[in-house]
């Protein structure tokens, strides 16, 4: 029999927990707005008004056509769901809605908007935290508890398939939308990333801005065979986390995306509360690693809604390479002449 999200939900909502129906419904309403972005998005160059320039965000971002139209449906979704507070990239302010409800969702309705043009897979992220009430106070407070409190997490990934990768704390999941069914499938094995990887993805027209750690890091993995690593590496880039997580679950791999010495880059670029909690919580989940370069992402507090961290994740082995670089790359036995290939210590 064909497993599907809605069987998957079910059997999640049978445990006695308060919060769990209301996730389940949560994650009802996404999906039912997901499929209405991707109908959005398969209009391609069709949709003329959804890939235009609409302004840009305090920090500078541009925002698109697209970006506003999938916050709209995002936002009504969630007024039809248990969903005490909404905050999205698109909106400086967090939303209250249902104030007696369990939920607060936090989201970036598409993730990767500057490939609209380009036929380049792109997403929607989501976070689902407990609503540990805080009446009277700005409702953005209720973001403001470490990852590692997520109850739900996942992202829309509208590419060759529309599919779901969901985590509800208890391994990370594959879901396809099958249009013979009209519905989303699971599929048949849930992804485990392996521990190591011999494949990055950075943004490397930004090397000149990176600090000595993660110069270094990336250094060694480019000498190959011949180098420190004794490996050759494949390197990818296509500026659209979601693509990059979803092969990252597939195959392995690593992402990075440092802090840098750019004006507006010092703290990292990407958003803690709805882009690197949720992913960083799904990668987990799979057996992966995700940190800020040096700490644990899940371990960190937000102190704002909209704030921005350097993000890296991917196979665990490989993430906690990334972190002995930044912290002491001397101490890296490939690179320590005692230790190395042709160190005293090796025959």
């Amino acid at each position: 029999m064909t497993a599907t999200l809605d069987a998957f939900l079910s059997s999640y909502a049978l445990q006695q927990d308060s919060v769990r129906p209301a996730v389940v419904a949560v994650v009802h309403q996404l999906a039912a707005a997901a499929l209405k972005v991707r109908h959005a998005i398969n209009q391609g160059p069709l949709g003329t008004e959804l890939r235009a320039k609409r302004g840009s965000h305090g920090d500078g971002d541009d925002q698109k056509g697209l970006d506003v139209y999938a916050d709209q449906l995002f936002l009504e979704a969630c007024r039809n769901a248990p969903v005490a507070v909404y905050a999205s990239e698109e909106q400086e302010n967090a939303v209250r809605l249902d104030g007696t409800a369990p939920l607060a969702i936090a989201i970036d309705p598409v993730d990767g908007s500057s490939n609209i043009d380009t036929n380049v897979s792109i997403g929607t992220i989501f976070s689902l935290l407990p609503a540990a009430g805080v009446p009277g106070e700005d409702p953005a407070a209720l973001f403001f508890q470490p990852g590692s409190r997520q109850v739900a997490a996942g992202f829309f990934i509208y590419g060759p398939q529309l599919a779901l990768v969901l985590t509800l704390g208890s391994g990370t999941h594959i879901f396809v939308h099958s249009a013979r069914l009209g519905t989303f499938v699971q599929a048949p094995e849930s992804p485990v990333i392996p521990q190591r990887t011999r494949e990055f993805a950075i943004n490397m027209s930004n090397y000149r801005h990176w600090d000595g750690g993660v110069r270094l890091y990336v250094d060694d993995c480019l000498k190959g065979s011949e180098g420190p690593r004794e490996a050759n590496f494949n390197m990818r880039w296509n500026a659209s986390m979601v693509a990059e997580c979803y092969r990252i679950l597939m195959r392995g791999g690593i992402y990075l995306y440092p802090a840098d010495e750019r004006k507006g880059y010092h703290n990292g670029r990407l958003r803690l509360v709805y882009e690197a909690n949720p992913v960083a919580f799904l990668v987990e989940q799979a057996a992966g690693a995700a940190t800020n370069v040096m700490t644990r992402i899940l371990d960190l507090t937000p102190e704002s809604l909209h704030q921005r961290v350097p993000f890296v994740f991917g196979s665990a082995e490989e993430v906690a390479r990334v972190t002995r670089y930044q912290a002491e790359p001397s101490m890296i036995a490939e690179r320590a002449p005692l230790f190395g290939r042709r160190g005293l210590l090796r025959a």
